[in-house]
């Protein structure tokens, strides 16, 4: 079956694929070996992608043709394409006549091609004549950025992934590239294992899979990154291991950082950052001679990689500029194997940097602040001029919708009614705006709701384009299939929108998008053309590459200017910087604490993070059950000794206020965790994770919790830190249901669940499956479970519902009830393959207890193992006959779970990497695409070898 050579649409490593398809459906997708950000390999996320563009899933959670509220809450109706972009531009113009052009804001996504990016960049700053066009990246990059551009005098990282391979010392600070960027991590990891000297350095609040490879892990408290690396800087000093010939030769500004950091002793730095001196000194020694214990003629390079722990930051900016002063400072920049690397978080964040997608940039580079560029790109695009005053930031947008200022919100490609911090202000923000439009491929996102206008896109496997990964390597992207119903590129829609509005501000003038909508190919070819000629004799120069070169060779770094062979891998080789005068610059930032710190009433800190199987949303890999089973439901983490004092229990009901908001969470058991601190994954929306706070609104995920106070340079919200409260809470009326069903059905099951969220104090619904191999994944069966608590006794009415959802009707059903405690469970059998009966659905309502048991049956799938009526027991403890083992899965490809592994573990002696090995070799776990090694490697040590083994 033919293959077609496409990108990954999930983090920013950029991974190639390879796509087979017989044109109406995707049969299946593998890494592609000639693409050099990952050769070959793929992560569970992208290993998986063929299963999301089943046909039977788009029919559940697709947005298949434009619809329209009438009203606002009102149920959408459809709409031909004609009306639809009438509509929109309609509506925009119409604000701009009224209220000024200043009444529009586009927020967009790092998930957009390059060429969608552009067009709405144009459209807004050259056509509407607004800077209000923010993106889901100004939450994920915007920090990078402005530390890269207040240092190095451009948004260009300057390492590349080959270096893993050279470095002799890797810096990890801010990322769980284990689970953020898995691909590159397998890189690291086998760069270790053919170089055990090569050191690691790990710095992260929490002991996450990343830091389980580290040499040296560094736990510092939340906030404290720049007196950390202040604190590093002082020590080469002293000790005189910084290159001061590289300082006098490239740099400026060395003797300010200079005076800056020397109160940074090492007493008071690891006092404030909760670390050991000896510790700070270690990282000091290898970070400025690469790892060594030599002198500093015998430097060795050293690399450090980074991500949103540095950039979701109020101190975003000066995290990323202090451990960008330690590379000038040590010369640790421009030579192989070393440099400062951010690692982007989205797979086009780069590739909209490139053309200027956020709201204070332009195109190739450019800064809106400078007259000079802004007339550059007014001549490129054939307009009068470019707003001089900066847009407004995300944040700043959803104030801005909040108090009426913005009267049109076009929300392209991403969620933010999950994502951006501060969910009560979201929810105002979208309530406020007369008119919110939603370009969307999924009509299952929790902003869909407040949609007026629904706009159909394409999304992976249908779109066509570039994207720009983390070391700046362009590639390609194409399509497999035709667009889902009648869904177009987000580039046609935005140019079809344009070409009215043109009609209304621009009459009789020539077209600004003169873009072929009608053949895909050519129209985003001409779009990246047009972007092309933007960069010549910027830093980003790419003129010299072309679309064909691009098919035909494949991925390619920029710059590329006219008459090169080829981009170079690592940039500033020479020590020559695009500043006026050629130098990087040392930015003296001070210190400062997190923007709002713990206190007596407020005494957790509470970060949020990626999970290993899911991507952002999840309105993707939600789609596939297979890829809840690492981590099947929402929790909050919590270090065991403080769940000890507080006299708390694994699963108890507890309350999490910040100064934003409330939700209530499932506790549970977290040593990873240093004291006071917790966490809980970025990926549980209110799509997922709902109920109602204390004072009866909706709760909107754990995003309902988060700050929107930013950094003052790059504006990106501190979500990594918010100080909060955690209390018991009583819920003494539960409810748990859940049932296999049919798979062209179990996704709109489980909207219409989640639908029923605020009629509970707290919710959730997810996907579960049968979680086999890989091979077999298209033939797995799927189930929805809902788990649910309140204060008061559950109607029978909504207990009807979900019965009724969960096809809990018909034969064999057990049932019991018992009126006057308003406790009752239903149950459904089936017929066992095997012989006798399994159970197939179930629900519990008021007392609770027995899911721990008849969950793992259900699961299971297996014939029952004792009388059917034993099921009614309302006890936690199972009947005679009954086991529930584990079904925590931890090899997403092959299906094998906690308790198979150790089972195994008990009978191999031998070295930690022979055990590793016969796992690999017997159960096929981690033998695929390697996301499961570092807890595979943390169960070969915990697990010991049974006595019995050892005598054999």
């Amino acid at each position: 079956m033919p293959e077609t050579r496409s990108t990954c649409p999930y983090c920013g490593v950029g991974c190639g694929v390879l796509i087979a398809s017989d044109g109406q459906r995707i049969t299946g997708v593998r890494g592609d070996p000639e693409h050099p950000a990952n050769y070959g390999r793929l992560c569970t996320k992208g290993s998986t992608l063929h299963l999301t563009a089943d046909p039977m899933l788009a029919r559940q959670t697709r947005l298949l043709q434009p619809m329209q509220r009438l009203s606002r809450h009102a149920s959408p109706v459809p709409l031909d394409w004609n009306e639809a972009l009438d509509t929109a531009a309609a509506r925009i113009t119409d604000a701009i006549r009224s209220h000024g052009p200043d009444s529009i804001g586009i927020y967009g996504s790092g998930q957009l091609l390059t060429e969608d990016y552009y067009v709405f960049n144009k459209l807004a700053k050259g056509l509407l004549g607004t800077n209000n066009i923010d993106t889901n990246s100004r939450l994920c990059m915007s920090s990078a950025v402005a530390g890269y551009k207040s240092t190095l005098g451009a948004d260009a990282p300057p390492a590349c992934y080959e270096d893993v391979e050279h470095a002799q010392c890797i810096l990890l600070t801010g990322s769980n590239a284990a689970w953020a960027h898995p691909v590159l991590f397998r890189r690291i990891e086998a760069a270790k294992a053919q170089r055990p000297d090569m050191k690691i350095i790990v710095i992260d609040p929490r002991r996450t899979e990343t830091a389980e490879l580290a040499d040296l892990y560094l736990p510092i408290q939340p906030g404290t990154d720049v007196l950390l690396f202040h604190g590093m800087l002082h020590i080469m000093l002293w000790e005189g291991w910084v290159d001061t010939e590289y300082i006098a030769r490239h740099t400026t500004g060395f003797d300010a950082l200079k005076t800056l950091v020397r109160d940074a002793t090492p007493a008071s730095v690891a006092r404030t950052c909760g670390i050991a001196v000896a510790d700070l000194q270690q990282a000091a020694r290898w970070f400025a001679l690469g790892g060594t214990s030599g002198l500093p003629t015998q430097r060795a390079p050293t690399l450090s990689l980074y991500c949103q722990g540095l950039n979701q930051s109020s101190s975003g900016t000066a995290n990323n500029a202090a451990l960008i002063n330690l590379h000038l400072a040590t010369g640790q920049i421009g030579q192989v194997g070393s440099g400062p690397f951010s690692l982007t978080g989205q797979p086009n964040a780069m590739g909209g940097r490139e053309v200027g997608g956020l709201s204070n940039l332009l195109s190739a580079h450019r800064d809106m602040a400078n007259p000079e560029h802004r007339t550059e790109v007014a001549a490129h695009w054939g307009v009068p001029d470019i707003p001089a005053t900066p847009g407004l930031s995300a944040v700043e947008m959803f104030e801005a919708a909040a108090r009426g200022q913005i009267k049109v919100l076009w929300i392209v490609c991403t969620n933010p009614a999950h994502s951006m911090p501060d969910q009560s202000l979201v929810q105002r923000a979208l309530e406020t705006v007369e008119f919110v439009i939603v370009q969307d491929a999924f009509a299952t996102t929790a902003t869909t709701h407040h949609a007026d206008l629904l706009l159909p896109a394409t999304t992976w496997s249908e779109k066509l384009g570039t994207v720009t990964n983390s070391e700046r390597r362009i590639s390609r992207v194409r399509a497999v299939l035709p667009p889902a119903g009648q869904a177009r590129h987000d580039w046609q829609i935005a140019t079809q929108i344009a070409q009215r509005i043109e009609h209304v501000l621009r009459p009789e003038l020539p077209t600004l998008f003169p873009y072929d909508t009608h053949r895909a190919e050519q129209g985003a070819q001409a779009i990246w053309n047009e972007h092309r000629a933007s960069t010549r004799g910027r830093d980003l120069d790419i003129t010299g590459l072309s679309w064909e070169l691009l098919h035909t060779q494949g991925p390619q770094q920029w710059p590329f200017p006219e008459g090169a062979t080829q981009g170079p891998a690592r940039l500033y080789t020479d020590g020559v910087f695009p500043t006026a005068d050629g130098r990087a610059r040392f930015a003296a930032q001070p210190f400062r604490p997190v923007a709002q710190a713990r206190s007596a009433h407020r005494p957790f800190s509470l970060t949020t993070g990626r999970l290993r199987d899911h991507w952002h949303g999840m309105s993707r890999t939600g789609q596939l059950a297979r890829l809840f089973a690492h981590t099947p439901e929402p929790a909050l983490h919590m270090h065991p000794q403080d769940m000890e004092r507080r006299r708390l229990s694994a699963n108890q009901w507890v309350r999490v206020q910040s100064p934003y908001g409330e939700l209530i969470a499932a506790l549970q058991p977290d040593a990873t965790l240093s004291l006071s601190q917790l966490f809980m994954a970025m990926h549980w929306g209110g799509e997922y994770l709902g109920g109602r706070d204390s004072a009866g609104h909706i709760v909107a995920g754990v995003n309902q919790l988060t700050t929107p106070l930013f950094c003052p340079q790059s504006k990106q919200p501190e979500l990594k830190h918010v100080p909060v409260r955690v209390d018991p809470v009583d819920l003494p009326w539960g409810l748990v249901a859940a049932a296999w069903l049919p798979r062209s059905q179990v996704l709109s099951v489980r909207q219409r669940l989640a639908a029923l969220f605020p009629a509970f104090d707290v919710a959730w619904c997810v996907p579960f499956g049968s979680s086999g191999s890989l091979d077999t994944a298209a033939q797995e069966r799927s189930g929805i479970l809902l788990r649910a608590a309140s204060t008061a006794p559950i109607p029978q009415e909504l207990q009807d519902q979900v019965a009724t959802l969960l096809q809990l009707q018909g034969q064999d059903l057990l049932h019991y009830a018992d009126a006057h405690r308003q406790h009752s469970r239903c149950l459904q059998l089936r017929a066992a393959p095997e012989g006798g009966h399994c159970l197939h659905a179930l629900m519990l309502c008021g007392d609770t207890r027995a899911s721990s048991w008849l969950l793992p049956l259900l699961h299971d799938s297996q014939p029952l193992p004792f009388g059917s009526q034993q099921l009614l027991r309302p006890d936690a403890q199972p009947p005679q006959g009954a086991s529930t083992p584990s079904r925590q899965v931890v090899c997403s490809c092959w299906g094998v779970d906690v308790q198979s592994i150790t089972t195994q573990l008990q009978t191999i002696p031998g070295s930690d990497a022979e055990r590793l090995s016969h796992l690999q070799n017997t159960l096929r776990c981690g033998s695929n695409c390697g996301s499961c090694l570092p807890q595979l490697r943390q169960l070969v040590r915990s697990t010991q070898v049974a006595t019995a083994a050892l005598s054999i």
